[in-house]
């Protein structure tokens, strides 16, 4: 130490100015690195920041245009936009740090301050773009709820008219069955009369379903699927007007039957049909 000490105290002035303003050129040199390397970080950071708000913006793109976006992908957007606002903040304070430590430099660097301006500029082109961003999720957002009422309107119109189609289909089908309902009674001439279905007398012509007959003796029965019906006897006889030609009494096993064989022809006339049996 004693030597070193003598070493240096045998040094001129010139070269105890020199010493210390080597190190005063090292310690400004090891400023500016340190000021160079965080606007290096710095840098990196916007173009990141960059690249998110580029993303975002296709992801909104794409939401925009397909129609099962849900209600928690927006919220994750929404999400994203506000991280990325709170680290534009974050770099910004940076940002004025930096130019702060730069002033206070005694060495004038233009590059680095062209930087810093550079820098500054892409800070408030991301803060434009992610408020264009909010601006484009809150217009979707509006669209969204409008056309969420246009489909609640749709499907109340489609409730309506589905109900109405119902009752039109039920109230089709209930006049076809009505068009097609046909009623048909067998009995002995006894019978018949007692219930008012035929009139006859001595000299008088037969009448048939005049007055109050007795509705409750006849077979409520369906024209398109009536095609046979069996009459339990030996005699059979069709008092009312069928047209000729409509129909076959045939005998099955000595009982006879009756064969509709052109309903549309059978039914022209009435939808009554009485047959007599003995």
């Amino acid at each position: 130490m004693l030597g070193l000490t003598a070493c240096n105290s045998g040094k001129s002035d010139k070269e105890k100015e020199a010493d210390a303003l080597n190190q005063a050129t090292r310690e400004e040199l090891a400023n500016a690195v340190a000021e160079r390397d965080q606007l290096f970080s710095l840098y990196n950071d916007i173009n990141q920041g960059m690249e998110q708000i580029k993303q975002l913006e296709n992801i909104l793109t794409v939401s925009n245009s397909l129609p099962g976006e849900t209600v928690t992908q927006r919220e994750q957007i929404m999400s994203d936009i506000a991280a990325i606002q709170k680290a534009l903040q974050e770099r910004r304070e940076k940002l004025v740090e930096l130019e702060k430590k730069l002033s206070s430099s005694s060495k004038d660097n233009g590059t680095l301050r062209q930087t810093i301006s550079n820098l500054r500029a892409q800070l408030e082109s991301q803060a434009t773009e992610i408020t264009s961003l909010k601006e484009n999720l809150d217009q979707a957002r509006q669209r969204i709820g409008q056309l969420d009422a246009q489909v609640d309107s749709l499907s109340s119109t489609v409730a309506v008219v589905t109900d109405e189609r119902n009752v039109a289909q039920e109230e089709t089908v209930n006049l076809a069955n009505e068009l097609n309902t046909c009623y048909y009674a067998i009995g002995s001439k006894s019978e018949l009369k007692e219930r008012h279905i035929i009139e006859t007398g001595f000299l008088r012509k037969t009448k048939l379903l005049k007055g109050d007959f007795d509705q409750s003796f006849f077979t409520t029965a369906d024209k398109r699927t009536l095609t046979r019906i069996a009459l339990h006897s030996k005699k059979a006889e069709v008092m009312t007007n069928q047209p000729e030609g409509s129909y076959v009494i045939e005998s099955d096993n000595g009982q006879k039957v009756l064969v509709i064989t052109n309903p549309d022809a059978f039914w022209s006339l009435t939808n009554y049909l009485v047959i007599k049996i003995d």
